[in-house]
């Protein structure tokens, strides 16, 4: 057998083993095993997504945010969500990086009272909808993950 047709069996056993990954993952065995634990400091969330029908027409909002107290004015904060893939399986998630302090509108508000509010981070990216798979993101422990699922209409128009 020639260097070519051994690296392509070798591809195809690699592939066949990644997808009974998959498979022990929508069966619930483990389905964390490739993804590494959560270093100091941080905290794992885990989005597992319901079966859908037309999960292409599906997107996932990722929102990254901190409880605050907060007066009348907006407030927001910086931060990133960097995709990293886990080693030896392929697999993507996510590590919220970057997070920076608050920035806020500055205007007279009518009382001094503030109240305790999810504030959202600027950076909400949109990733592809995958029930076979968790949506794996680590964050720092003083934040919290929300997601919204969005879907597309059926009607597509063509572009001009």
């Amino acid at each position: 057998m020639n260097a070519t047709l051994i690296s392509s069996l070798a591809a195809a056993a690699a592939l066949l083993t990644l997808s009974g990954s998959c498979a022990d993952a929508q069966s619930g065995q483990d389905d964390m095993a490739p993804f590494p634990a959560a270093e100091a400091g941080q905290t794992r969330h885990v989005i597992r997504l319901p079966a859908a029908e037309d999960e292409d027409a599906k997107r996932v909002s990722v929102i990254v945010g901190r409880t605050m107290l907060v007066d009348c004015n907006r407030v927001l904060f910086s931060s990133h969500l960097e995709e990293r893939t886990a080693e030896g399986w392929g697999f993507n998630y996510y590590v919220v990086t970057g997070v920076g302090g608050g920035a806020t509108t500055r205007m007279a508000c009518p009382t001094q009272e503030k109240t305790e509010q999810f504030v959202r981070s600027a950076d909400e990216p949109m990733l592809r909808y995958n029930s076979r798979l968790p949506l794996v993101v680590y964050a720092p422990n003083d934040i919290e993950v929300r997601y919204r699922v969005w879907s597309a209409g059926a009607e597509q128009r063509p572009g001009t």
